[in-house]
């Protein structure tokens, strides 16, 4: 049977993708240890999420597995085999805070877990397609030094700079820069996607994401901004913006725009390939946009104040490029406008609050 593998499958991506493909017919065979729950505390765990896709897909097989484990990763491999048609890694460390905590941990994870699933890909199912999904941390804080200007709600770019009008492209530099430890592991496991796809003729993608982001993202503090705004400003909980006069800009993907993007990618796949992958000048806020969006949309207003200290490598102001892939896969087109994406988690937040 046609098998999908994914890692970090009750995650926001991942789920995403489980949803997707089982609809499609697939089998999806996941990995997924909880380690969100690790990092973030309870309230951000997958478990209900993993329980809900088992209840409802029969073709959806679940291992509670380690991806640093390769000796339990082979024995997946082994099992399913020539039958894993697309291998979906979204299973990460995925806080730039957090990985400052434990460098040892998040780089077992990001780097030294994509290396062990290279390598059972290409024993294992190498006719297969791999698809990563990385971060514009790749870029460290270059991104800063681009010709920015304050503006009355959020930092712009200058509009005669070549990023203005689509966003940071794949060509922007990823050396002499601060990545975060969190950017330095995610670069490495880019890279070696890249590699595996380059040196030993395998299909694979990187996509560089901007903010990833949808209902079913258990935010944190530490990561998943958007989700965890909209959460506290349904449940009250006062929210402190880190630096940049709260002006800071983000472009934001739904998961199923993206997971769609993935497919395209599946049914006709590229050698080592890189993609920016992100909302684009399509969907993309700033912090103080993003609080009068809810506010204009809900009602709730968001008791926040702001640091001085804005976290170390954060971007001022990141918008994807996403042409280059919309070059290859012309069909293929965003959906989720902000609006749309803010309406739908805050009616998941609201539904959850009354719950």
């Amino acid at each position: 049977m046609k098998t999908i593998l994914i890692t970090g499958s009750s995650g926001l991506i991942g789920s995403e993708a489980t949803k997707y493909f089982s609809d499609l017919g697939f089998r999806v065979v996941g990995i997924d240890n909880d380690m969100r729950s690790y990092f973030f505390g309870e309230a951000a765990s997958t478990i209900n999420q993993k329980i809900k896709l088992m209840e409802k897909y029969p073709n959806f097989i679940s291992f509670n597995k380690d991806i640093r484990d390769i000796e339990s990763l082979k024995l997946i491999f082994q099992e399913f085999n020539t039958d894993i048609k697309g291998i979906i890694h979204t299973a990460a460390q995925p806080s730039h805070d957090w990985a400052a905590k434990e460098p040892l941990t998040d780089f077992g994870v990001n780097a030294i877990g994509t290396v062990n699933l290279l390598e059972c890909y290409r024993n294992y199912c190498s006719d297969a397609v791999f698809i990563f999904t990385s971060t514009n941390k790749v870029y460290g804080d270059l991104p800063n030094n681009l010709p920015l200007e304050e503006l009355d709600t959020r930092w712009e770019i200058n509009p005669n700079h070549k990023y203005f009008l689509n966003g940071i492209d794949e060509k922007l530099s990823i050396d002499n820069s601060k990545h975060s430890i969190f950017g330095a592991s995610k670069v490495a496991a880019d890279i070696m996607v890249q590699e595996y796809g380059k040196y030993f003729g395998l299909k694979t993608a990187v996509f560089r994401g901007g903010c990833l982001t949808g209902p079913a993202h258990s935010g944190a503090e530490l990561h998943g901004f958007l989700a965890y705004l909209v959460k506290c400003a349904v449940n009250k909980t006062p929210y402190t913006i880190f630096g940049y006069n709260g002006k800071q800009v983000r472009d934001n993907i739904h998961s199923k725009d993206l997971v769609s993007a993935f497919y395209e990618f599946y049914l006709n796949p590229r050698f080592g390939e890189v993609y920016n992958i992100g909302g684009s000048r399509f969907s993309n806020v700033s912090m103080l946009e993003a609080i009068d969006s809810i506010y204009k949309l809900s009602g709730h207003r968001i008791n926040y104040s702001i640091s001085e200290t804005n976290r170390i490598g954060d971007h001022i102001w990141y918008i994807s490029d996403i042409s280059k892939f919309q070059s290859h896969y012309p069909n293929w087109n965003l959906t989720y406008n902000i609006d749309m994406i803010l309406s739908e988690m805050i009616e998941t937040a609201e539904n959850q609050l009354v719950d």
